[in-house]
């Protein structure tokens, strides 16, 4: 017998549904044995952007230790729209909210001196690759394919910001300080490589430092197919390794597989976080999938969200865990179904689902990133939306 259950009617009057077993729409619908289950309340007014700035498409999102939420954003994506005409100017592409969502700054972008090599805006066939490190030899030796420019963000136990691209060329990582000077490059820009290259990434898509180690795992996922790690003072090369924990081989087609073993390889490494007792989550976009390691490697485990053909360009964009002691759940943020999907940590099953396709708040438009702060809320960056939202934690399901 299925038990329905409405989850999250908040004193906002925003109706907030955890779908499980069942398709959003539909009320909450159990199967089998009651589950404990997280709440969450979407906040609509978050955040509050200065007056005439604007937002662009949303690469990626992080919390700091404080709780400040930090956005990856790509100005490039309206800087030609008719806002600009309106009086509006859009915001730098690193920007600052308290968790309130009151704006605290913005910094960012290619560098005046050339000390850094800045994500490649808009990719080979853009008109908007203009940045100063985008040369020509840079193009030429991309692998010809559109990108986004900015892309993924993680601020770690320091306050160090880190900054992932994914313009055509883009090899490198960055770290800076939390007040957007520049501290370091891992790898350049205009490489050739390979997934088994150890000085440079292509078109990386996030990255996580761990604490305990001053580690940082890249999920090097667009021109790469692996997880890369470096010392994070550093930047010296630790280890790699690909799906299942194999050698990467980019001779091994992309091709989704709906049913059957699970691909060998990986197909848009596109999420990545480390849990408190060490285990380390890849979301593997293309193949829709999540993988668990071991911090060296060692496969442990995987699951499917939305095993399917008809997943566009896939459903797993990326990975985050919640607050909880135990850290319970696992959530997904789903792109393709436009929804975050919550994963059982011990068992990987899908017990539920948060949001549905649109945008309304608490609705989700191209799920792109996502992540959680020190008490657990939830924040998804979309690139299509051209917004960040939080969904606030408020306990669990008795």
């Amino acid at each position: 017998m299925k038990n329905r259950i409405w989850i999250g009617v908040t004193s906002l009057g925003i109706a907030l549904l955890v779908s499980i077993g069942g398709p959003f729409p539909n009320p909450a619908v159990a199967e089998g044995p009651k589950r404990v289950l997280p709440i969450f309340q979407v906040d609509p007014n978050f955040p509050t952007m200065p007056d005439h700035m604007e937002m662009g498409g949303v690469g990626g999102v992080n919390a700091d230790s404080h709780g400040n939420v930090w956005v990856f954003q790509r100005p490039h994506t309206i800087e030609d729209g008719n806002s600009m005409d309106n009086g509006y100017k859009v915001g730098p592409p690193v920007l600052e909210f308290d968790e309130k969502g009151n704006y605290i700054q913005g910094w960012g972008g290619p560098s005046k001196t050339g000390e850094y090599q800045w994500s490649n805006r808009g990719g080979l066939h853009s008109s908007y690759a203009e940045c100063a490190s985008c040369t020509a030899e840079r193009r030429t030796n991309g692998d010809g394919r559109p990108g986004s420019g900015e892309h993924g963000i993680t601020v770690d136990y320091k306050d160090n910001v880190w900054l992932a691209g994914n313009g055509d060329g883009d090899g490198q990582i960055l770290k800076f300080s939390k007040t957007g000077k520049f501290l370091l490059q891992i790898g350049h820009a205009g490489q050739k490589v390979n997934s088994n290259d150890t000085a440079n990434v292509s078109r990386a898509t996030t990255m996580v430092v761990d604490p305990k180690t001053n580690e940082l795992y890249v999920a090097d996922g667009y021109g790469n197919r692996r997880v890369i790690v470096f010392d994070a003072e550093t930047g010296k090369y630790k280890r790699h390794w690909g799906a299942y924990g194999n050698k990467p081989d980019d001779s091994v087609p992309n091709g989704r597989r709906t049913s059957g073993p699970g691909a060998p390889q990986f197909n848009t490494v596109h999420g990545v976080a480390i849990s408190e007792d060490g285990l380390v989550y890849v979301a593997d976009r293309g193949h829709n999938r999540v993988q668990a390691f071991k911090p060296d490697g060692t496969f442990v485990k995987e699951a499917y969200v939305g095993r399917r053909d008809t997943a566009g360009t896939g459903s797993a964009y990326g990975v985050a865990l919640s607050r909880d002691p135990k850290q319970l759940f696992i959530y997904v943020a789903d792109g393709s179904d436009d929804h975050i999907a919550i994963l059982d940590r011990q068992t990987l099953e899908t017990i539920g689902t948060i949001g549905r396709p649109g945008r309304k708040a608490g609705e989700l438009f191209h799920a792109h990133s996502i992540a959680t702060d020190p008490k657990g809320n939830i924040l998804v960056g979309e690139s299509q939306g051209y917004r960040v939202q939080k969904f606030l934690y408020k306990g669990m399901t008795k």
